[in-house]
């Protein structure tokens, strides 16, 4: 873990099990905190701290809730335009509740909280802890918005706490999830959109491409998530398959400027002296090239730096999930099972003329000539990646849109520690 210094508190109404939208964000961002080593906390009213990413601390305050008995009544009382009794006796009580959470964390994110109108009462004790100088870095992240809700709207009035929702103040990073959102909190807050920050919601990649733990950690070790392009020859090695020509390729590319990743699956033949040759030749000319990290062969990542790694097939399926197209410059195959694989999960294929591409694939494969070099190929590759829209909307989801990528990127240059 980072230093206690980083220590990060997300507050919403609701945390998981429950399902929600919001509380479905709250997960993915507890999450990728903790794999990106930051302690973390989420504070609730309802949830359970077993439905939380492993690492999670959880904070089960129920007057944070927005359906607790207190609160609801409470609530009631305010949509119909009047502050009850007992209205600053429970905001003290929560506010009382925070406070100790709030005085120890560093960066409080308060999902919804100071944009709707669920629990004025919570809304009101953070902003009383913020305006006290308890609350060392807040950030409200704003999905949703009751001011500008046709439904919510009848439920407020002017004055406090209702004005708490549309009164700006300094100090507090405001974040939305679309420029659209950062446009009516804008008019809401009257202020301009540049002081209001756009953070897309993301993906967990892994999780929607179905990948196991094994493969994650080839993911990893090799950053696929920040490559600009995946190419996947799912091939053992031997002098058939023109590895050699494949690296060339991979080499000419990345002179291009972009940041290519190629991921060699199989092994070479443990009995066969010359396929163990030839795989120490392609070792050499990968260090000649300076391609160590952008031509992998994902036989060499086992524990044992001299143990050959052996991939099982969901592993090579993996692989071929999150690549973008697939490579075989073979010299000869007796069919090419790569490319009917390839062809069924719907990656581009780029194949000389074997068995599998001239007999089956006619028509939907990329033909490829290594007798015309290396530079030929790779120039086919590029331009079918300039002007493949499916692609491009791919790697800019990749780049921009994975939890791990929004974190480093957006999220983390919102964390601040104590002077």
């Amino acid at each position: 873990m980072k230093s206690d210094a980083s220590k990060t508190v997300l507050m919403h109404y609701s945390a998981p099990p429950v399902v929600g939208g919001v509380e479905s964000v709250l997960y993915a961002h507890a999450d990728v905190f903790l794999r990106e080593k930051y302690q973390l906390a989420i504070v609730a009213g309802s949830g359970d701290a077993s439905a939380l990413p492993k690492g999670t601390e959880f904070f089960h305050l129920p007057l944070l809730s927005s359906d607790h008995t207190r609160v609801t009544k409470i609530q009631q009382a305010l949509e119909e335009g009047f502050i009850p009794d007992d209205y600053h006796a429970v905001c003290s009580q929560i506010k009382q509740a925070l406070l100790p959470i709030v005085q120890k964390c560093e960066n409080l994110f308060v999902h919804n909280i100071l944009s709707k109108h669920f629990n004025l009462l919570l809304t009101d004790a953070i902003l009383q802890l913020f305006d006290e100088g308890k609350i060392n870095n807040l950030i409200a992240w704003c999905h949703d918005f009751s001011w500008s809700s046709s439904r919510a709207r009848g439920k407020l009035h002017d004055g406090n706490p209702w004005d708490l929702l549309r009164t700006y103040r300094s100090g507090i990073q405001y974040v939305v999830v679309s420029r659209k959102r950062q446009e009516i909190l804008a008019g809401i807050l009257g202020i301009s959109r540049k002081k209001i920050k756009v953070v897309y919601n993301g993906v967990d990649s892994k999780t929607l491409l179905g990948i196991h733990d094994e493969s994650d950690d080839l993911i990893d070790a090799t950053d696929l998530e920040n490559a600009d392009l995946i190419i996947l020859m799912p091939i053992r090695i031997t002098q058939a398959k023109n590895i050699e020509f494949g690296m060339q390729v991979t080499s000419e590319i990345q002179r291009e400027g972009i940041e290519i990743r190629t991921i060699l699956t199989g092994p070479p033949d443990p009995h066969d002296p010359q396929n163990s040759e030839y795989f120490r030749q392609l070792k050499k000319l990968r260090a000649e090239l300076q391609m160590e990290k952008y031509f992998h062969f994902l036989c060499e990542r086992g524990s044992q730096p001299e143990q050959i790694y052996f991939l099982d097939m969901k592993t090579v399926s993996d692989m071929y999930r999150i690549c973008d197209l697939v490579l075989m410059p073979s010299h000869h195959e007796g069919f090419g099972m790569p490319v009917v694989e390839a062809g069924f999960l719907g990656k581009p294929i780029f194949t000389t003329s074997i068995p599998a591409a001239t007999e089956i694939g006619v028509g939907a494969i990329h033909l490829i000539d290594p007798s015309k070099g290396s530079k030929e190929t790779a120039r086919e590759i590029l331009n079918w990646a300039a002007h493949d829209r499916i692609f491009q909307f791919r790697q800019k989801t990749r780049r921009e849109f994975t939890w791990t990528n929004i974190f480093r990127n957006q999220i983390e240059p919102l964390l601040k520690t104590r002077n």
